[in-house]
């Protein structure tokens, strides 16, 4: 079941946005309350349930999982690896990492700590709740809450790493010292991955980072709280990262898909892999050779369920910086298909949208 115009046409949306977001305790603070009906706000679009889902097909489609372990021992494995990345970059968009020096043990305190966030007392917790973006640490629900047109059942914090990473007491205190070394960890891993990706395009290593494309880094913490109706709702609406790359930690619960041939495709806990995906502007810059793949979040029944994304992009700060098609990827064959745009004017408009079922690239396009 999802909403129909008639169910949803007899409440005002707009004024139980806003009476969710004023409690400041997101829908965690709904499950606390014990409610076993869902607000109308969090109903699914109808659009939603158009595409397949994955069943019997599920063995025929998965995303590939690349072994990153002998990377730096031998260039002929070297050549192998970044052969892979082009092949999952170009078709999926997606693929999961092993062996990429990040310990088991990181990654698990990680989500831990992402879990002590968000089950902290209430009124610590909310100290932190607020829309103002310029902030370099905070928490709301739903990111887009008074642009989309379907509230998602999950809450997060974002926190900007870098350029300009917080002080170490701005940090929530639950989580601070992971939060710090995770970050460490997963920022030297995405520049090994933007290598890769450089090679990738038949660039020399250094191409994307010398075009800072890893100079922005904002660590996400999200919490999706067991749904008492999972079936009328969704964690994450179907999307894009308007990233150049993202970096996901996500756990056990499952619930992540990506569209695949017009399947919905689960993407399966991994023990000890990290989930790598193409972001918009990645799109953008390769000129649609790497392809931003659109993904969702089912909501759940037993969650709680956590996942970690980092994003490798500037955001919304302030800079004059253009982006476009890299020029040594054009030819007369391939000219270039965008035009050139600002980080933060691609992400002004990807906010200024939601996620609306709708990538924001097409608005770029020449």
């Amino acid at each position: 079941m999802v909403a129909t115009s008639t169910d949803m046409a007899d409440y005002d949306r707009a004024s139980e946005v806003k009476a969710f977001d004023e409690t400041k305790v997101g829908v965690k603070g709904l499950v606390d309350a014990g409610v076993t009906q869902i607000p109308r706000i969090f109903y699914k679009l109808p659009e939603e349930n158009f595409l397949k889902e994955s069943s019997a097909d599920q063995t025929k489609f998965s995303i590939p999982v690349i072994d990153l372990g002998e990377l730096s021992k031998d260039p002929v494995r070297r050549k192998e690896i970044v052969e892979k990345v082009r092949e999952a970059c170009e078709t999926w968009g997606f693929f999961q990492i092993v062996n990429h020096e990040i310990p088991v043990s990181v990654m698990e305190e990680m989500k831990d700590g992402v879990k002590r966030f968000h089950e902290q007392d209430t009124e610590v917790k909310k100290q932190f709740y607020t829309r103002d973006r310029l902030k370099p640490v905070f928490y709301n629900s739903n990111f887009d809450l008074y642009s989309a047109p379907s509230t998602n059942w999950r809450d997060t914090f974002i926190i900007k790493m870098a350029p300009n990473p917080p002080k170490p007491e701005d940090l929530p205190e639950v989580c601070r010292d992971i939060l710090i070394e995770y970050s460490r960890q997963v920022m030297k891993l995405g520049n090994l991955l933007f290598e890769l990706l450089s090679e990738a395009l038949g660039l020399n290593p250094n191409h994307l980072k010398d075009m800072d494309c890893a100079e922005g880094v904002r660590l996400i913490g999200h919490y999706y709280p067991a749904c008492p109706e999972p079936e009328l709702t969704l964690g994450t609406s179907k999307h894009s990262d308007s990233s150049f790359l993202t970096v996901l930690l996500q756990d056990h619960i499952g619930g992540l898909q990506v569209l695949y041939d017009d399947y919905w495709i689960d993407i399966p806990f991994e023990p000890g892999a990290l989930i790598v995906n193409i972001g918009d502007l990645l799109q953008l810059i390769s000129n649609d050779r790497f392809k931003s793949g659109e993904h969702r979040v089912l909501a759940n029944g037993s969650g709680p369920r956590i996942s970690v994304a980092t994003f490798f992009f500037t955001g919304m700060i302030q800079t004059s910086k253009l982006y476009g098609p890299i020029k040594e990827l054009l030819s007369e064959a391939n000219p270039p298909k965008y035009r050139e745009t600002t980080v933060r004017d691609y992400c002004t408009f990807f906010r200024g949208k939601g996620l609306s079922g709708t990538s924001a690239l097409p608005y770029f396009k020449i």
